[in-house]
């Protein structure tokens, strides 16, 4: 397998014998990789570089990087824990600013000319629904599409976002209320990465069907439209999160992507089609770190978890990965024979380590810097800089590493074959989680409390150009039907795309004259529209296409839409829960619904009740219609059992905001994230009472709201004001509707029925 780029490393006059053969490789290979003009769309267009090691190609860059001192260029004042990546003279940095003592946080894509740190332009976004807590926001980084400058980042509430270099948004995807995205109070948010015509966003999600239970995927969106193309489902069940940015490789002629994973592993999958390749588990928690290709045939990560064979916690490990592409389309299991090295010194939660010229350099949980030969394991150096270290990542540029600290102070330091000399001490002011970057003779640090840029305004920055794809072999094997997945309303449609893939999963061509099959659906399609029936149910089902005897298919549901209701009477219970209870699933187009919720017999009348078969499920949210509502008025029958010492929350999503039965606190409260926006009123909730809740989303037409709600005794008359009502200053213009759920240790269920979504008057 060949990293993209892998190896390629700026000229050094070290003698060491092994690093020779290789730099001379190196430079060979670089003088075949044309250097990009000024008006190319190039530069460090992801966090980790041109060459995605943490490497830059740059000279003269400086050796002192003091807020204060002389190599000081400007400063910015925005909050963030990502890299920022620059392109075509223009940084963009994924960060936040927060007002009224931190109760007001919104996060930003801030775009600033790369030599004054002007402001050229920015995207501000609010949190919604998420579990981020202490501010833990503009974690992550955007990156750049070489072949256009487009830019895209996902902020924490889980929309993926594309704009051009003006700031001008081209799509948006929710992947919280789409796919199901979960949140972590941690708020890694991590960013997307771009290969070929495709930008990859991941995340945990919990969808439907066949990836209904939590699984730690990736998505592939056509980088153009926004269109889903492919999702790739490489790892077992995940206990932990993970942000660990995908590397790009080459397999047999196939493009791959490597990453760790929450289930504590690092995967392997087709970056064209999603297929998984090979996975191999490595700890006991999330891989965070960014996982580096080594030669033709190994892959270098690193973990801050308990390990697998030992109850000491982190380790940096390299792997002999395949050569091979899987022939019978199994993903290889990788085991201990496949382990070429370990190193146990090394504790790193979300640190990724640098590979330059045979040497791996990293930070770690104690501060120190550590220098390792790549070929044996063996720690060269070990270099103290401060008293721990949590996140960020150091830079290697010019014969030197950047290193930020999470004490706030930065480090530049030159790194020998035996020590490490540090040339540099610098008090940043602030928490450093970032990693710098580097681009036309400047070097960027991020704080949590402002960007600052160092060096020259007349750099050159020094990339490289990954070659065209070239295809050879254009027989058609495989389709690729975009959009891979969809979720429409009654009476909405859907223009498919249909292209021909050859065998190791490249696009040869769009093809048209596609025989149809609709399947389950209620609905027609002409010259590849599909059209749903203004009342056809609501289901799930597939979509197959075939050209010339080759066949594809995709997935979709026709979701509820601002007119719905379901009492759930026509559900046959057939099947029995851990209870001995006899259930029904809830209906197949919730996401994440299926393990979550059953529908049940309750006192004569079928109900919904969710499912408390294990601690983890103590809570659950849960998307019942399309993620684009907005104005509509969203009403539900709701239950909690209980006792006077616990009863358990219930309650509904509206447009973006939760409002719910809070049982043991006796309120009615509306949140979106709970850190932000909270309010309530008391609302004295009684046990094994029915309740009616309604909830409704007032726009002023301004960009500001009200978010509405009543609630009252199922069966006594509707009272005429509304128990709470909670102004918005910046609301949030659409949202799926959702039930909501919260049983304290699992102990107290809730219970739904009578749903109705209504369009406002």
């Amino acid at each position: 397998m060949h990293g993209n780029n892998i190896g390629v490393s700026s000229p050094s006059t070290n003698t060491h014998p092994r690093r020779n053969l290789a730099l001379l490789l190196a430079t060979a290979s670089l003088a075949l990789m044309p250097v990009l003009s000024a008006k190319s769309v190039d530069g460090w267009l992801s966090w980790r570089g041109p060459l995605q090691t943490g490497v830059s190609l740059e000279k003269n860059l400086p050796e002192s990087i003091e807020p204060d001192g002389e190599s000081h260029l400007w400063s910015y004042p925005v909050k963030g824990g990502g890299a920022p990546v620059i392109a075509d003279g223009r940084a963009y940095v994924f960060g936040y600013y927060e007002e009224n003592d931190g109760t007001l946080v919104e996060e930003t894509l801030l775009c600033l000319d790369a030599d004054s740190g002007k402001k050229l332009w920015e995207y501000r976004s609010r949190d919604f629904l998420s579990d981020n807590v202490y501010n833990r926001y503009g974690i992550g980084s955007p990156c750049v599409d070489p072949e256009t400058g487009n830019v895209y980042f996902m902020p924490t509430s889980g929309l993926a976002l594309a704009f051009d270099r003006d700031g001008n948004k081209l799509w948006e995807r929710s992947m919280l209320e789409e796919f199901w995205r979960l949140t972590f109070p941690n708020g890694r948010t991590g960013g997307p990465v771009i290969d070929g015509d495709f930008v990859i966003f991941r995340g945990i999600t919990a969808n439907w069907g066949t990836t209904g239970p939590p699984g730690d995927r990736f998505y592939g969106f056509d980088k153009h439209t926004g269109e889903l193309a492919w999702y790739s489902s490489p790892d077992v069940r995940p206990v932990d999160s993970s942000n660990s940015s995908p590397t790009f490789g080459d397999l047999e002629g196939r493009r791959v992507f490597v990453a760790g994973t929450g289930s504590g592993s690092v995967i392997c999958s087709n970056a064209r089609t999603g297929e998984p390749v090979w996975r191999v588990a490595i700890s006991q928690g999330g891989v965070n770190g960014t996982v580096l290709f080594y030669g033709d045939d190994k892959i270098i990560a690193i973990h801050g978890k308990e390990n697998l064979d030992t109850t000491a916690k982190g380790r940096l490990v390299c792997y002999r990965i395949p050569t091979e592409y899987p022939k019978d389309g199994k993903q290889i299991i990788l085991g201990d024979e496949h382990e070429v090295w370990r190193n146990d010194e090394h504790v790193s939660f979300s640190s990724s380590p640098v590979l330059h010229e045979g040497r791996i350099y990293s930070t770690i949980a104690t501060g120190n810097l550590l220098c390792v030969d790549a070929d044996t394991g063996e720690t060269l150096w070990s270099l103290k800089l401060a008293p721990d270290q949590l996140h960020a990542s150091p830079l290697y540029a010019d014969g030197k590493l950047y290193v930020p600290m999470a004490d706030g102070k930065a480090y530049v330091v030159r790194p020998h074959d035996d020590h490490g000399e540090i040339l540099n001490e610098a008090d940043m002011g602030a928490v450093c989680l970032a990693a710098p970057s580097a681009y036309d003779g400047k070097v960027f640090v991020q704080t949590k409390e402002a960007l600052h840029c160092f060096g020259s305004k007349n750099g050159k920055f020094v990339g490289v150009k990954t070659p065209k794809e070239k295809i050879k072999d254009k027989k058609i094997t495989a389709l690729q039907i975009v959009p891979a997945e969809f979720a429409l309303m009654q009476g909405q449609s859907v223009d498919f795309s249909v292209w021909g893939l050859n065998e190791v999963g490249k696009r040869i061509k769009k093809l048209d004259s596609v025989k149809w099959d609709v399947g389950t659906f209620d609905a027609s399609i002409d010259e590849g529209t599909l059209t749903v029936n203004a009342n056809a149910k609501h289901v799930g089902g597939m979509v197959k296409a075939t050209v010339g005897g080759v066949s594809g298919s995709v997935r979709g549901r026709i979701v509820a839409g601002s007119s719905y209701s379901e009492d759930f009477e026509n559900f046959e219970l057939t099947q029995k829960n851990h209870l001995g209870e006899s259930v029904s699933f809830p209906p197949s187009t919730w996401l994440g619904a299926r393990v979550k919720w059953s529908v049940i017999e309750r006192e004569g009348e079928k109900v919904v009740t969710n499912v408390l078969d294990s601690v983890i499920k103590q809570r659950t949210m849960n998307f019942v219609g399309h993620h684009d509502l907005s104005d509509y008025t969203f009403s539900a029958d709701v239950l909690t059992d209980g006792n006077r010492r616990i009863i358990s929350s219930i309650g509904l999503v509206n447009q973006r905001y939760l409002i719910t039965l809070v049982g043991n606190w006796r309120i009615l409260e509306v949140s979106s994230n709970h850190d932000r926006l909270k309010e309530s009123v008391p609302f004295s909730v009684r046990p094994n009472t029915w309740y009616r809740l309604k909830t409704t989303v007032q726009d002023n037409g301004d960009g500001s709201g009200v978010v509405k709600a009543k609630a009252w005794v199922r069966g006594e008359p509707e009272p005429g004001a509304w128990t709470i009502e909670v102004p918005v200053d910046k609301l949030h213009p659409k949202g799926a509707p959702a039930i909501y759920a919260l049983s304290p240790q699992a102990q107290k269920r809730v219970f739904i029925d009578n749903l109705e979504i209504t369009p406002n008057k």
